[in-house]
């Protein structure tokens, strides 16, 4: 199946204010490109108008960190509505990570990723090669080879599992450093984690769940650190979860080590005061943590110690959440609630601007990995990858109605601020007013019909 997106007609935004600042304008898109910024512009003739007055353009976001389940897990999420998943939330380019089955650890499976993500054509999906072979651990895979591949792999990743033995951590440093790809970090020391479901605290004890601590994550962070500053390397750690890992990451920043971090809007949101329930659409990796942890992630996020917002989204079947606590698999839905908890948490109470919302969310991640045409300024000339976000809208989040093919999101029946009413990837239209490119809407009225 291919995705029915809008051709490359002009569009013309009309009334809207780039980065949430100044007197509104109209943007003028056309040939993919940003094509003129001005008061009361006269559109072509054949070009579509969007009225936009009182909204915010943003350029598009980029995920750092994406499940689209494709290949082997279809059930639960495929790469076509993952992507349409990723458009309806702002996103113009997700990296889509390594852990399917088979595990994307030859240019074989990172290239066909790459090829279906370009036939479905709703965002940009990049693949992310797994570090070690089969994610075990043991052996590097042949990152040079789907590098160079039609994929073009960016960065690395065995996330789901950590790169646990250090010798094998600092040889991946190594061999990146000299093709110029990213090792990112699932940090679990997983010897601390055996069995381990919830935070390690207070609420777990009460709830007789098994305990994750603070420092299997963060012993990890350390250790990392300390490699890529020997290596002369870069390591980016993913979904940082803690007030520990805050204050390590600021430490290796002050000392010159080359290292990013991504926080996830679940852990900017939630603590694990919501497993009293034991409702697995809670269970994620890293856990839910305390409130003061993610009170520490938010400020984090805003001094800049955490470089960028990554969904982590994880979509799961209802069979693999809606059993007990301890069995569920870990993981929650994000791509299209990602910006509406960042306007929750961070713009709302004034911790971010819309300024900063588009560096966290578009230029620090694609920053990160090195994309010239993703998190671009919103210029004459610029390539059109584009968002639009009513800050004055609320809506509440219903998961059979959401893009992806499961429905396991955390923030069921809430109300939450904000809307994103049109993507643009590179002048196409991705999505509209709520409505993506999918090419079978069939597929959400099933999952509806099966609610």
């Amino acid at each position: 199946m291919t995705s029915r997106v809008h051709g490359s007609q002009p569009i013309l935004i009309r009334g809207v204010r780039p980065y949430g600042e100044g007197e509104p304008v109209d943007v003028l898109v056309s040939d993919g490109q940003i094509a003129e910024v001005g008061a009361g512009l006269t559109p072509p003739d054949d070009a579509d108008v969007v009225d936009a007055r009182g909204q915010v353009l943003l350029p598009g976001f980029v995920d750092l960190h994406t499940h689209l389940r494709e290949p082997g897990r279809e059930y639960a999420e495929d790469i076509e509505t993952g992507s349409a998943a990723a458009a309806l939330g702002g996103y113009t380019a997700v990296f889509a990570m390594a852990n399917t089955d088979p595990v994307a650890d030859t240019a074989v499976v990172t290239d066909h990723v790459w090829h279906r993500g370009q036939q479905v054509g709703l965002v940009d999906v990049h693949p992310v090669g797994a570090v070690t072979v089969g994610l075990k651990g043991k052996q590097l895979t042949e990152m040079g080879l789907m590098a160079a591949g039609v994929g073009q792999v960016r960065m690395f990743s065995d996330d789901g599992v950590c790169v646990d033995d250090p010798l094998v951590m600092r040889r991946a440093l190594e061999y990146a450093t000299g093709l110029g790809v990213l090792i990112a970090q699932h940090a679990e020391e997983p010897r601390l984690t055996v069995g381990a479901v919830a935070h390690e605290g207070p609420n777990a004890a009460r709830l007789g769940l098994a305990g994750w601590p603070r420092a299997a994550e963060e012993s990890i962070v350390a250790r990392d650190a300390l490699l890529a500053r020997d290596a002369g390397a870069r390591v980016h750690i993913c979904h940082a979860s803690t007030v520990g890992t805050v204050e390590l990451i600021r430490w290796a920043k002050e000392q010159g080590i080359s290292i990013t971090a991504e926080v996830t809007p679940h852990h900017l949101l939630l603590d694990d005061a919501r497993l009293a329930d034991y409702d697995g659409r809670n269970r994620v990796n890293p856990p839910l943590r305390e409130a003061d942890d993610a009170i520490a992630l938010r400020q984090a996020l805003a001094d800049g110690v955490i470089d960028c917002v990554a969904t982590d989204h994880a979509p799961h079947a209802e069979h693999e959440k809606m059993c007990e606590f301890a069995s569920a698999r870990p993981g929650m839905l994000g791509l299209q609630t990602a910006l509406s908890v960042v306007v929750q948490t961070m713009v709302q109470p004034g911790l971010l601007t819309w300024r900063d919302v588009a560096r966290v969310m578009s230029e620090a991640p694609a920053a990160i990995v090195g994309l010239p045409d993703q998190g671009r300024p919103l210029e004459v000339g610029e390539p059109a990858n584009l968002t639009v976000v009513d800050p004055d809208t609320e809506w509440t989040v219903t998961g059979r109605t959401l893009a992806s093919r499961s429905d396991n999101t955390p923030y069921e029946a809430m109300t939450l601020p904000a809307t994103v009413t049109l993507t643009l990837l590179r002048g196409r239209v991705t999505a509209r007013e709520g409505k993506s490119g999918l090419a079978d809407e069939g597929q959400r009225e099933a999952k509806r019909d099966r609610a």
